[in-house]
């Protein structure tokens, strides 16, 4: 199994009890890359799960700051003044957010093959990375 990069969106639907259906799909897809060893998180993931899910969802901070505990079982990518630079090169060439396209470079520094968002173009490859929608199937 290839190694893939998990936006925010993913981990901040898999608590999101609003909509059970995307939860139970992110619940399962997250299971399946926790045995594999092939999930892929960043620093920048990690901040906007917690500033997402307790400002606009209104969770617990001590609750939020356990399942980032949790989160670490997958790899996570630490965001480096190089890749902010790169970020800037990849918003400019793309046409994308700075947000999207530091994802982007996090997904690429860690040799991830796909990134699962809702955020990008489904099948677009940015700097060798594949964009997947995991609900399009929903």
């Amino acid at each position: 199994m290839p190694k893939i990069f998990i936006d925010t969106n993913l981990l901040v639907y898999s608590i999101d009890q609003h909509n059970p259906v995307k939860m139970q799909k992110c619940r399962d897809l997250l299971k399946t890359l926790t045995g594999d060893h092939k999930g892929v998180i960043s620093t920048q993931v990690m901040q906007e799960f917690f500033v997402a899910t307790t400002k606009k969802m209104g969770a617990e901070a001590l609750i939020i700051k356990d399942i980032l505990h949790a989160f670490e079982r997958f790899e996570v990518v630490m965001i480096t003044p190089d890749m902010i630079k790169s970020a800037i090169d990849c918003s400019i060439i793309n046409r994308i957010s700075f947000w999207d396209s530091l994802i982007i470079v996090a997904a690429e520094s860690s040799n991830c093959e796909i990134l699962w968002t809702e955020d990008l173009n489904d099948g677009q490859v940015i700097r060798g990375v594949r964009v997947k929608h995991p609900f399009s199937s929903l």
